[in-house]
Order: structure tokens, then sequence, then C-alpha cells
């Protein structure tokens, strides 16, 4: 069938979370159905890119992304509004026309909005079907039930009234949903749709993110390099960065007073972001941004993911674990993910017990090879693209066939 795709994120080069999941469910789409992409794009789009996506759409259209600015005047009227201001402020005519075009061009069965903010694009089309790919509310929610006082939950709560009542809306008009996650999914049918609103709900089917695990086995990667770490991700999002805050402040120099020869490398960009406080300290090596990080967690001893904010499934967990360097997280680090503590991983949640557990994983042997080996088991039973995708193509085949 045909398949017209909304993409917030231009998928290629697949340089973060978001667009390595569009890319690769691009990728398994197109093994069995045509796509048509038209996508907003934050960056230059290089001819390079476009060639690459034509892999796999036949058609690739793209328009700037205007990022939301609450000080903006469709912002500010936006608080008067029963629709989130960020929806309001960052809809785009241009995106559109593109979309009303495509889709009379090339007459798709199914139209795929990847991600909430693609959803209002897809409204206007008739007589197809529908789904929201990633409906992700865990951390709107979050905001609302974890402030410590009244006074600073009543913004955030305020809001998520709003995004509540602007998605039981949305859904009503859609087919069908995912999410990448059980939590996501709890979430979803817990306060969108409580037990007595559920009168033709659609149906919401976890597609989780995944790994293309042929790219990682075909890699001719260094052996790990003993009492290395690495943490692998852009210190420009804010999770990221108060990660290695935390393990450079609270967590290495534990692990140093017990192994002065530990060194911890830092992959991912830092433009913008300030280091004081965290550069020129022993062991502890900036890397930037790599074109591929896979040698460099390859090379390692271990992954560490002491993550404290945040939502959605981590894919510094899974790239780690399907090449085989065993990891230690904490549970928002790991959240999202089907995960056994001490078969699959290492949890550790305080400061102390992270040090704990990581020295104890550069200490034992035999833990980093059963953990490792059960990584990439797990990896590949659960979180491989190809199972992923077909478990997706699934999901919409039935969806459209429903429809019809």
């Amino acid at each position: 069938m045909n398949i017209l795709f909304l993409s917030r994120w231009f998928p290629y080069p697949a340089d973060n979370g978001s667009k390595i999941r569009v890319f690769n469910l691009l990728r398994q789409l197109s093994k069995h159905h045509t796509v048509d992409l038209v996508s907003f794009a934050t960056e230059d789009v290089t001819t390079e890119s476009v060639d690459e996506l034509r892999c796999y759409c036949r058609s690739v259209v793209f328009t700037s992304y205007r990022p939301y600015q609450p000080h903006r005047l469709k912002g500010i009227l936006g608080l008067f509004s029963p629709r989130p201001r960020s929806v309001i402020d960052t809809y785009d005519k241009e995106m559109q026309r593109l979309v009303i075009q495509t889709f009379k061009e090339n007459h798709p069965q199914l139209v795929i909005a990847s991600q909430i903010d693609m959803a209002a694009y897809a409204l206007p089309l008739q007589g197809v079907a529908k789904i929201i790919e990633e409906v992700e509310l865990a951390s709107l929610y979050e905001q609302s039930s974890n402030a410590a006082t009244s006074v600073q939950r009543l913004r955030p709560t305020l809001m998520w009234r709003k995004w509540v009542n602007y998605m039981r809306h949305l859904l009503h008009q859609f087919n069908g949903c995912t999410v990448v996650s059980s939590r996501e999914r709890e979430i979803l049918e817990g306060f969108i749709f409580p037990q007595n609103q559920r009168n033709g709900i659609p149906p919401v089917q976890i597609i989780p993110n995944g790994v293309a695990l042929e790219d990682y086995r075909r890699g001719d990667y260094d052996a790990p390099i003993p009492d290395t770490l690495i943490f692998s991700g852009a210190l420009t999002y804010l999770a990221n960065l108060d990660a290695v805050t935390f393990f450079i402040r609270d967590i290495f120099s534990e692990i140093r007073q017990n192994h002065p020869s530990v060194e911890l490398a830092i992959t991912g960009s830092t433009e913008g972001v300030s280091l004081e406080g965290l550069i020129n300290q022993p062991g502890v090596t900036f890397l930037g941004h790599l074109d591929d990080i896979r040698p460099a967690v390859a090379r390692s001893w271990a992954s560490v993911v002491p993550l404290r904010l945040g939502c959605g499934t981590r894919y510094k967990i899974l790239e780690s674990l399907a090449i085989g360097t065993p990891v230690v997280a904490t549970r928002k680090g790991a959240e999202g993910l089907e995960l056994k503590d001490g078969h699959d991983f290492l949890l550790a949640n305080s400061a102390s017990d992270f040090a704990e557990q990581t020295l104890r994983l550069l200490d034992d042997t035999l833990l980093r090879e059963s953990l490792s080996a059960n990584g990439k088991q797990t990896i590949t039973e659960y979180y491989d693209w190809d199972k992923i995708g077909a478990r997706l193509c699934e999901f919409v085949e039935q969806l459209v066939t429903k429809k019809d």
C-alpha cells in the first residue's frame, strides 16, 4: 500500500534518537510498502541526505522547522486556547500545504504522523486511515507530578490538563497510535482514556526503539581496553548534561579512589554548553561529536548511564548492549526497556550504589562476560529493528484493513 509519512525530524543523517527511530521505521516500512516522506528540517539538508532517503522513500519533500517560542504572538495567544501553546505556535502553513499536495499526488491508504507535533497536519486528510506514531506524554506528566510544592506544580499541572484534553480530542480522530514502552501506554490509557471514556478509542501498540543488528555484527572493533568507561550522548540535551555532572561530581571520584587508572570518555556535542567544573578533571576526556560512536563504545569495559531526567527509551543502552559492552544505569536511565537487573545490566540509583556497581563490574571478568552475552541475546530477541518493523507493519496493515 501507499503510506504518507509525516516527520517532525528530517531523518538523515540519523544523529539523534528521534532521527534514528524515524530512519529505521522508514527502512522497515519500505520493505513491504511504498512510502512518501514529508518532513520538517532543523538544519540544512544536503543532496546526499535526500538521496539516502530515496533508497526507502518514493518521494522526499521538506520545509524548515521553526521552534516553539512562547513569547511570540501566537504563543501568547495560545494561553487563551484549549490547544497547547506549542501546538499553536509551531503550526506551519507551508508544511500543511506540502502534506495536502503530496496526499493528492500519491493517494495513500495510510498516513503516519510521527510524534504529536505532526498530528495536526493529518487532520484535514479525508478517506484514509491515520495513526500517530510515538505518542510521548510521560515527560509532561512527570513535570506536573514531581514538583516539590503545590506552587511549583501549578503551572505544569495546568499545562498537563490542557494536553490531556487536547489528546482526548485528537486521538478520537485517528485509527490507532503507537508508544515506545509500557510506561507510555499506561499513562495514555490511564489519563487520556480513563475507564469511563473509552468508547471508540483507537488501539495502542507498543513499538519500542531498537537497533539494526546488521550494522553492529559487521563491525570490526578493537578489543575493550581495561578500566575504561564511556558515556555517550550530546550534552546539549539537559538530561545528558545533568547525568554527566552527577557522575563526575558525585560518583567518579569514589571510583578513582579504588581504581586510580580508570578513565572516562564522554562523547557527544558540547556546542554552547558550559562545562565549568567538569573539564580538566583527572581521568575525564570529552571526545565531542563522533560520526560513529560504535568503535568507542566497543573499546570500553562499561557504558555508564546515570540519567536522572528525561523520558523514553535510551539508544545509548541499546547500542551498548548490541555491541556487547556491559551497562550500569539508573532506573531512570533504563526506563522503558524490558531489561533484568543483574542479567542484562546493573541497576544503581544513588551515587554510592552507582560507584559500587561500577567497581564491581571492573573487578569481575566473569560478570562482564555474562552481562555482555546476556545483553546481546536480549537485544536480538526483543530490540532488533527487523522484528520491531514486522510488528509495526502488521499493526498498520490491520488498521487499514479494519477501516476498509
